[in-house]
């Protein structure tokens, strides 16, 4: 049979790949592929894919397609669920011929979590456009007759009794919450320019876990997994600084619920393989930075996680639905991608982010 690929080469591919011969058995199985099967290549070696899946599954009819025709073929939003794999929505497949053996055809398998995030993330800068504006203008408008309001309280609660600056003193305690409110809004306002540089992305980490554990009144416990080889991130470190705070101290919140069991996992790794088009539409940019943040917490509605990243939705109720959007926000300003899943009960944050030109790099 012709080889797949120069030895090692199709294992550093993120996708799952799937070689099936004449017969619609697993001659191959990458890892990915492995994993997305649950199952392993030893196990999946000369089995029927039908044993996988159902029989009239449009996986199976699409790959009787390519073989009949001897032509490329793919489909969209498939759903792949069964007690042997699990389940899987919107999968995109590609199947096509394979090298000189006849009926031998190579399938792909991707779920389009990560297209569906970009989608919302295009929708939410779009949002966040709107607001900023909108946010600005609130901003300014209501922070003049609140000084005025907050100085006039001051001045009443020289000449009370106890009972009066207990209440001018709720009336300042109840604007200054209102000022760092307007303070919030107005990180959607147009952000100054900032001098780009590179920023090693586990020191930011460190300083954010420092910065959190000192504030934590629980017992969370962080678990860090860095890799040490990764490359720098070109952008400003201060607002890298404020996006991932946010992102942890979410997780922490949430974490916090699970007493001494609570946990948060900050992770970094080279993903390579991810790539979205920049905003001009012109070249490609590869995102291969990949910051992982993963809590024990109950996880977040399922109703309002479509819209998580969206200027003023929150699942807490005095939550103002402004730090994860803010975090989203400085993250496509470095030209990067946020998302966030459920998986194996545990909410996932993933950051992915370019990494810096090689001649900037320290």
């Amino acid at each position: 049979m012709t080889s797949l690929a120069p030895a090692g080469l199709v294992e550093q591919l993120p996708l799952p790949i799937l070689l099936l011969d004449a017969s619609e058995c697993v001659v191959y199985a990458s890892p990915p592929a492995e994993e997305f099967l649950q199952t392993s290549l030893s196990r999946l070696r000369g089995k029927p894919l039908a044993g996988l899946i159902p029989e009239d599954h449009p996986l199976l009819a699409l790959i009787g397609q390519v073989r009949r025709s001897g032509r490329s073929s793919s489909l969209n939003g498939l759903e792949i669920a069964s007690p042997r794999v699990g389940e899987h929505r919107d999968v995109e497949v590609f199947a096509g011929p394979f090298g000189d053996d006849a009926g031998t055809v190579l399938v792909t398998l991707q779920e389009r979590t990560t297209a569906r995030q970009l989608e919302r993330q295009m929708g939410r800068r779009s949002a966040g456009r709107s607001v900023s504006g909108l946010a600005g203008v609130i901003a300014h408008e209501i922070r003049n007759p609140l000084g005025g309001i907050r100085g006039a309280a001051q001045l009443l609660e020289a000449g009370t009794d106890d009972d009066g600056r207990v209440l001018t003193q709720l009336i300042c305690s109840e604007i200054d919450r209102i000022a760092a409110l307007l303070d919030r809004m107005l990180a959607f306002g147009d952000a100054p320019a900032r001098t780009n540089e590179p920023v090693n992305i586990h020191s930011v980490l460190d300083h954010v876990r420092r910065l959190v554990s000192a504030g934590a009144t629980g017992k969370v416990r962080f678990i860090a997994e860095f890799d040490p080889s990764l490359p720098s991130v070109l952008g400003n470190r201060d607002r890298l600084v404020q996006a991932m705070l946010n992102l942890v101290k979410n997780a922490v919140e949430a974490a916090s619920s699970q007493g001494d069991r609570g946990q948060i996992w900050l992770r970094t790794s080279f993903h390579a393989g991810f790539s979205i088009a920049d905003r001009s539409g012109g070249a490609r940019v590869s995102l291969p930075l990949l910051i992982t943040i993963e809590d024990n917490g109950p996880g977040v509605p399922e109703e309002i996680a479509p819209h998580l990243f969206e200027p003023f939705v929150s699942s807490k109720p005095a939550g103002t639905g402004l730090g994860l959007a803010l975090s989203a926000r400085i993250v496509g300003e470095h030209g990067g991608l946020i998302e966030t899943e459920r998986v194996r009960n545990r909410t996932v944050f993933r950051v992915l982010l370019p990494m810096a030109p090689e001649e900037s790099q320290p």
